[in-house]
């Protein structure tokens, strides 16, 4: 039981922010701040960085940190504006590239990187106003999925998109602390232990050695 103890103890000194979780809010309500949080951590990312390494592939298959948000961008006009056909002038964004080229991963050399960012706010805005606009229960059709599946909810696309969402900001997560050591899981907000440069030092030892003896 000590050890329990010594565990709530360390919890209780975990640096994270107070989040306000509305008393009375609904199912819907639930859902968006959900999305929104995982939509500014992903913006967050980029944020501080150099033009260079806010492009940059991070790993072999290309992964980069403004590309992420070009990527979620295409989503959640797909998901939103095209599968509840509520128009937005962004749409036109989707015909710049072929998605199956992987052509909205990565930003090329004349794409302004605020424009990347601000059209990404701007669709997560349109998203939102469709959000309040229909139920949880209205229908849409998704494009480009086969046809026995293409009728969804609008519940059912906020929970994929929540997913989407938060599966590449866990990648931008990663890769922005290989950048540059940055980290946390909102602005605000780390989440993580309040260790000092030595203490995380000793941390990852601890888990290296621990990696080595579990593979002899």
């Amino acid at each position: 039981m000590a050890g329990t103890g010594r565990v709530e103890a360390q919890r209780a000194k975990l640096s994270v922010a107070p989040v306000s979780i509305p008393s009375m809010s609904s199912p819907k309500d639930d859902l968006v701040r959900y999305l929104d949080e995982a939509r500014n951590a992903v913006v967050w990312k980029v944020d501080g960085l150099d033009e260079y390494t806010a492009r940059r592939p991070a790993t072999d298959t290309g992964t980069n940190l403004l590309g992420l948000v070009k990527h979620l961008t295409s989503c959640e006009l797909t998901y939103f504006a095209q599968t509840f056909d509520r128009p937005t002038r962004d749409l036109a964004y989707l015909d710049a590239f072929d998605p199956w080229e992987n052509e909205d991963m990565w930003a090329r050399a004349d794409e302004n990187r605020a424009d990347v960012v601000e059209r990404y706010r701007r669709v997560c805005a349109h998203s939102n106003d469709v959000v309040t606009e229909l139920s949880l229960d209205d229908t849409g059709r998704v494009p480009h999925w086969p046809e026995d599946r293409a009728t969804v909810t609008l519940h059912h696309i906020l929970i994929r998109m929540i997913a989407e969402t938060n599966r590449h900001a866990g990648q931008a997560d990663v890769i922005r602390e290989g950048f540059d050591g940055a980290t946390g899981h909102q602005e605000g907000s780390s989440s993580l232990p309040p260790g000092d440069r030595v203490w995380w030092e000793q941390y990852v030892s601890r888990i290296e050695s621990a990696a080595r003896q579990a593979s002899r």
